[in-house]
């Protein structure tokens, strides 16, 4: 029943946030508006699954390492561990958990490096990375097919967050389009090459004591 509920919940949130997002006047707060939505309609559907306690604790631990290393680099522009983390956590321990970090990990770092209307784009692109993780967790168990994967979604990532800049702040135009791309291309690309680096360096390590971890969480006892 909860979880039927938590699709019904969903389902609603994300009605919500297309008629939002596509309304005639959308704007820069109907676009927050639907980044709340589907935040709202993604923890709900979350929330609705077979969680446990030692589960929870993980997914926060996460999301706490991945936002203090986001903050703790932030004086190098765009590079951090952020993207590394979610997906490596949807690799190995699934669509739920991937999401659940990505998504936490941007709100508990903008604490310190500073919460704003971008805030939910960041938790859905990030939500994102951690999905893809999950969906292409067989494509992504490789040291350096990971950081291929790693180095793509940090473009994915930041056209996430330009195409919401550019459709809230910007004439809708092609070129106003094309220079907002192109303003961000280099930063984007830091982002690329420290994930690339970061995924190689520790990337399958991370995955492999996930993974053990998470098996110890679904072990079942049966008393005979």
């Amino acid at each position: 029943m909860r979880s039927r509920s938590a699709q019904i919940g969903f389902g609603i949130a994300l009605a919500a946030a297309a008629a939002v997002a596509f309304a005639t006047h959308a704007s820069a707060l109907a676009l927050l508006l639907a980044a709340a939505a589907l935040i709202v309609g993604g923890m709900t559907w979350i929330d609705g699954g077979p969680t446990s306690a030692k589960e929870v604790t993980l997914i926060a631990t996460l999301a706490a390492a991945a936002a203090a290393g986001r903050v703790l680099m932030a004086p190098i522009p765009d590079v951090q561990p952020v993207t590394v983390i979610v997906v490596v956590t949807g690799v190995a321990l699934g669509l739920r958990a991937g999401i659940a970090v990505g998504a936490s990990a941007a709100f508990v770092s903008n604490f310190f490096l500073g919460q704003g209307p971008w805030t939910p784009w960041q938790m859905l692109a990030w939500g994102l990375c951690g999905a893809v993780g999950a969906l292409a967790a067989p494509l992504l168990r490789g040291r350096v097919r990971l950081a291929v994967g790693c180095f793509l979604l940090a473009y994915v990532y930041g056209f996430v967050l330009d195409v919401w800049n550019w459709y809230g702040f910007y004439p809708h135009t092609w070129s106003s389009f094309v220079a907002r791309q192109a303003a961000g291309f280099p930063f984007d690309s830091a982002h690329a090459l420290g994930n690339v680096a970061l995924a190689l360096a520790a990337g399958p390590e991370l995955r492999r004591l996930l993974e053990r971890y998470g098996k110890r969480l679904h072990t079942v006892i049966v008393w005979s």
